[in-house]
């Protein structure tokens, strides 16, 4: 057998038809749900409607399989994806351990950076209620003197009537 006989990939070494990716390639129907199941929940909800509108038996078709393989009312779509973002953003082990230390004292100090500013936030609004309320009691205490003022001078001409 010649040396070159083995580079075709559609063969195995005796010549034989072998592993072939055209052989295992997915079909256009599973490219297909994986196409939609990469554009999630609303893809496949565009695709049953289009499909009831051209050909109703289709979109029969096409919502059993949402409803058995759980598409419809499961997130199974998004599943994965979400899991792993989460898992990377929520404090996960990287395995690099420098990277892992640098995270963690970041972390330590944005919280106590947060606690601080939310303290602050906390004093600030304080003292502005109270600077409101002193200047409502001042207000307050203001036009009583002149509302006691006026009733008082309103009693003086009042009596001098009768």
């Amino acid at each position: 057998m010649p040396a070159y006989a083995h580079s075709d990939p559609s063969r195995d070494r005796a010549g034989r038809p072998g592993w072939s990716y055209d052989r295992y390639r997915p079909g256009w129907l599973a490219r297909a749900e994986a196409w939609l199941d990469a554009r999630g929940r609303g893809a496949w909800i565009v695709a049953m409607v289009l499909s009831f509108i051209f050909f109703w038996p289709l979109g029969l078709a096409l919502l059993a399989y949402m409803i058995w393989s759980k598409r419809m009312f499961g997130h199974c779509a998004h599943r994965g994806r979400h899991h792993n973002f989460h898992a990377r953003h929520t404090g996960g082990q990287t395995g690099n351990a420098a990277f892992d230390a640098y995270k963690a004292d970041t972390l330590a100090r944005l919280e106590h950076e947060q606690t601080e500013f939310e303290a602050f936030m906390r004093r600030l609004r304080e003292s502005r209620d109270k600077a409101e309320f002193d200047q409502y009691m001042d207000e307050r205490a203001q036009a009583a003197a002149e509302s006691g003022g006026e009733s008082a001078s309103d009693d003086k001409a009042g009596t001098d009537r009768y």
